[in-house]
């Protein structure tokens, strides 16, 4: 069939996902949620690969892609961010990841709606780019939340200490290890439901934080506070907007980009999306809203109200609850409570983003495992729709959170930290050339713009923009790996406690070269077919002539919003 009947609402041949045309699902309601014995077994998926589950709604999207990844990155990061950059850095930084994140996200969106594949931007870097390098992002997404998963488990008995610094931390550990196990028996809705409802008092919080933070920066705080009178930008005057010059804006790009980590996550699920057709594309736009409203207007109130050489921020670290500028803006202000409210958010956030590690973890591994580039073993779906080895392998990584315990526990976790920190920018860079790919091999095989039902707002010069940014943040980063804050030139060990990320990447990029002996793929080798999800043509056409005979100030507010 042509590209002309395609654009003109006669649909192409139906190019399925695999295994697609024979997944069963179970029907008893213990088995399809995973509460029985039964649940465990293999499912009989049919022909083809195994499918995961399709229980996520358009609520989960949503919510996923606005609130989904905010955690302590944003929490509580951005304290030693605003120490290191001051309020001027720390601004205008997170707004040069916004950028790159809304064209990262549209590039996804637009790949995602056309294929949505378990594994997604991993199997895009191995269809439109190199499949040794399609195998590095892979394993290096793999490796980036199964260190997570630990990482964010030691938050969170940091968190509760904050109340309470008495009890070990390994029991709070030992908790909060099992409400994420018991979240990930519910499979795929567990992870949807309880990231709606974490994300709904994250999102509540922030905008609570904002209004707060409004009024007292006009000064209407309590009496005995901080903020009893007009507050206004003297912190930017005095002690000023930015600190440590250059390497101040370089350094702080990097909590920018773990605080961003995760947005790609809604691409991930959208294989397990009832109709991501009709979802995908309304919460890819929900990006914006998150951008915007709650990272930069967030982080331009905490600038406002906490200076930067603040004594509690002198020891900042990502993981130190008592030096967020959320909390302190509660002491500060005399807001009882508020402190308290926000270390319940922050836990909230924390045991959140957990919950996503082993999500996108275990996907990701099944996805490994279903193209040969993992063991066999963890291609095994439930009846419940679990990857069922994938999940368990990645839940073990948070005994590793035990090791804080040990003496030496806070430097094996800098090296952890360093592993993840990074990692997310070589995932975000794929995406984008593979968008950029993607689009050149679609015009090769003689198809038109038109044929895509969900395009990226910047077309492929956003996804250009992207990887600009994305080159430009490591740049940045390369340089204070080089010479720190406060030094001329630092030694190998605080080197690659910055960029260890970029050794283990190449690492695994040589690792699928050996074993698979593939390059880089030219464009008439790029299949653009297969995996390609039937649309309702009739549906997207009326939609478009609709947007069509609408001003221009309309179309654009309906293509953002």
């Amino acid at each position: 069939m042509s590209s002309k009947d395609e654009k003109e609402g006669n649909p192409p041949p139906a190019y399925t996902s695999a295994g697609e045309e024979g997944v069963v699902r179970a029907q008893d309601f213990y088995t399809r949620n995973g509460l029985n014995l039964e649940s465990f077994k293999m499912r009989d998926y049919g022909k083809g690969i195994v499918e995961l589950d399709r229980s996520m709604k358009p609520r989960h999207l949503h919510m996923i892609a606005i609130g989904g990844s905010i955690g302590a990155g944003f929490f509580v990061g951005s304290g030693s961010a605003l120490r290191t950059g001051g309020p001027g850095f720390l601004l205008i930084d997170f707004i040069i990841i916004g950028v790159m994140m809304f064209n990262v996200v549209y590039a996804l969106g637009e790949l995602a709606v056309m294929f949505p594949i378990s594994g997604g931007f991993y199997t895009y870097a191995t269809r439109f780019i190199d499949p040794s390098w399609g195998f590095a992002m892979g394993w290096n997404y793999v490796a980036q939340w199964a260190v997570v998963v630990p990482l964010e488990l030691t938050v969170c008995a940091i968190s509760i200490s904050y109340w309470n610094a008495e009890i070990s931390s390994a029991v709070w550990i030992s908790v909060f290890w099992g409400f994420i196990i018991f979240v990930n028996v519910f499979g795929t809705l567990g992870y949807a439901e309880e990231e709606f409802w974490s994300s709904l008092i994250k999102l509540s919080a922030t905008v609570i934080f904002i209004i707060i933070a409004f009024v007292l920066v006009l000064g209407g705080g309590p009496t005995d506070g901080q903020y009893s009178e007009y507050w206004g930008a003297r912190l930017w005057y005095e002690p000023g907007a930015f600190a440590n010059g250059f390497k101040g804006f370089c350094s702080v790009f990097v909590t920018a980009a773990f605080a961003f980590s995760g947005t790609e996550l809604v691409g991930l699920a959208a294989a397990e999306a009832d109709n991501p057709t009709k979802s995908l594309p309304s919460a890819i736009k929900q990006v914006f809203w998150r951008i915007t409203l709650f990272y930069v207007l967030g982080l331009l109130f905490v600038g406002l109200l906490i200076p930067y050489n603040d004594p509690h921020l002198l020891n900042a670290s990502s993981d130190d609850v008592a030096a967020s500028p959320f909390v302190l803006v509660g002491q500060y202000a005399g807001l009882y409570g508020f402190n308290h409210f926000m270390n319940v958010v922050i836990l909230v956030s924390v045991i959140s983003i957990s919950v996503s590690g082993v999500y996108g973890g275990s996907r990701t591994l099944t996805a490994l495992a279903q193209e040969g580039y993992a063991p066999k073993l963890f291609t095994y779906v439930d009846k419940s729709g679990r990857p069922l080895f994938s999940v368990i392998a990645i839940l073990l990584f948070g005994a590793l959170a035990y090791i804080d315990l040990a003496s030496s526990g806070e430097v094996v976790f800098s090296w952890l930290q360093a592993l993840s920190g990074l990692a997310a920018l070589f995932t975000w860079g794929s995406i984008c050339l593979s968008h950029i790919r993607f689009r050149h091999a679609w015009a090769y095989h003689g198809h038109t713009l038109d044929e895509i039902p969900f395009k990226a707002v910047g077309g492929i010069y956003g996804s250009y923009l992207g990887i600009f940014l994305i080159v430009l943040v490591l740049a940045a980063q390369f340089y204070v790996a080089v010479s720190p804050i406060g030094k001329n030139l630092g030694d190998a060990e605080s080197f690659f406690n910055s960029y260890l990320a970029l050794p283990v990447v190449l690492a695994f990029w040589l690792a699928g070269f050996l074993w698979k002996r593939q390059g880089w793929l030219r464009t008439a080798q790029m299949d653009v077919d297969s995996g390609r999800r039937e649309h309702n043509w009739d549906e997207i056409n009326a939609h478009r002539q609709q947007l069509a005979a609408m001003p221009a100030w309309k179309r654009l507010f309906h293509t953002i919003f």
